[in-house]
């Protein structure tokens, strides 16, 4: 009876198969890089005056989603057996947009189209690993600076100007895979600016707009 239930048991180990542990000392290594393409879906989170009413024409001002695209690399520096440093150095093209109401039924666009370099800085929070697999998450800081601007054509002055800096906190989860030359690990991350972009003095629109701040949610793909 004891042996049959040994004979059992091995049948159905053997049933269960053989996963091959890809880049089994990965972790072992300090410090890893990698590249990234990233889609930013971003806006601007729009506060009214208290008043804007009396101070703008416009009834409603709001700023809708716009995907954008990012691309960059990846520096992981290895702490402990459950966290990470991380930066993800990149560049985005951004075209974010604020849309004023009137009503007469007329709408108005004002975009800002520019090129951002931004570099995070992230602890990253990983679990054990499960053969080729793991969850994490990240949290952190970024510092945003803006290269270079679209400008309106003609030299247009009534266009919605803003700072060319931001910063802003960041979290977000992720899941890689490991295959058997590399890391696959995509990612959603939410940020959320701290710096007020409007710029009053350099504004002739917008005047029942008391702070315009950054907001964007991004599907990363890394490959390390």
């Amino acid at each position: 009876m004891l042996l049959l239930l040994f004979a059992v048991q091995d049948i159905r180990a053997q049933g269960t198969g053989y996963r091959r542990k890809h880049l089994e000392y990965y972790d072992d290594k300090p410090i890893h890089y990698g590249i990234l393409f990233a889609v930013p879906f971003t806006r601007f989170n729009v506060r009214h005056n208290s008043d804007f009413l009396q101070k703008d024409s416009a009834y409603v001002i709001q700023s809708p989603t716009q995907a954008s695209f990012r691309m960059g690399f990846t520096v992981n520096a290895f702490l402990t057996e459950h966290f990470d440093l991380r930066t993800t150095p990149s560049v985005s093209l951004y075209e974010r947009q604020v849309k004023f109401s009137y009503p007469n039924g007329a709408d108005r666009i004002e975009k800002r189209e520019s090129t951002w370099i931004e570099v995070p800085l992230l602890l990253k929070y990983k679990s054990l690993r499960r053969v080729n697999s793991r969850m994490y998450m990240v949290a952190g800081v970024t510092l945003g600076i803006e290269t270079n601007v679209k400008r309106a054509r003609g030299g247009s002055t009534s266009r919605l100007d803003t700072k060319s800096s931001d910063f802003s906190i960041d979290y977000g989860v992720g899941y890689e895979q490991f295959f058997e030359f590399f890391k696959f690990a995509p990612e959603l991350r939410f940020s959320h600016g701290l710096t007020n972009m409007l710029q009053p003095s350099k504004n002739s629109v917008g005047s029942g707009i008391n702070r315009l701040s950054t907001h964007t949610v991004t599907l990363y793909l890394n490959f390390e």
